[in-house]
């Protein structure tokens, strides 16, 4: 198997929202597992939160999530922008899905490279660079 590069996004309880949102946004297949599944809660709060998501998408993409347990630390979305790239007309659907709810930082335009780019950050704080390919 070759490696691969997955994002992984740290959630502050809200970690099955977002994945299902993005399942929404890309399709796929989504695996969810509890710590309360694992026997590895760090306390009672933890018991329904997600210790480890993984969203595989038709298109290749590999998505994983979790929330952060009690006692640990929680830094927001602002440490991870998550970059698509490709020559697909697929991906200004996502750009727009992503923006529901989201907010546009760089409209979708022709930029000086002649590919179309765009950015936006989602709903849950989660930033997003969306480049077609001029072709």
């Amino acid at each position: 198997m070759a490696s691969r590069l997955n994002p992984y996004i740290h959630f502050n309880g809200d970690a099955r929202a977002a994945m299902e949102f993005y399942q929404g946004v890309f399709g796929g297949e989504l695996a969810t597992n509890t710590f309360g599944e694992f026997g590895a809660s760090h306390g009672p709060d933890d018991d329904d939160k997600i210790m480890h998501s993984q969203l595989e998408t038709p298109s290749g993409y590999t998505l994983m999530a979790s929330d952060t347990p009690t006692g640990m630390d929680y830094n927001p979305g602002e440490s991870i922008t998550i970059s698509l790239s490709g020559d697909d007309a697929e991906l200004r659907d996502v750009y727009e899905k992503l923006s529901d709810g989201g907010k546009v930082t760089m409209p979708m335009e022709k930029q000086q490279w002649g590919d179309e780019f765009g950015m936006v950050t989602d709903k849950f704080g989660i930033n997003w660079m969306v480049n077609i390919s001029a072709g």
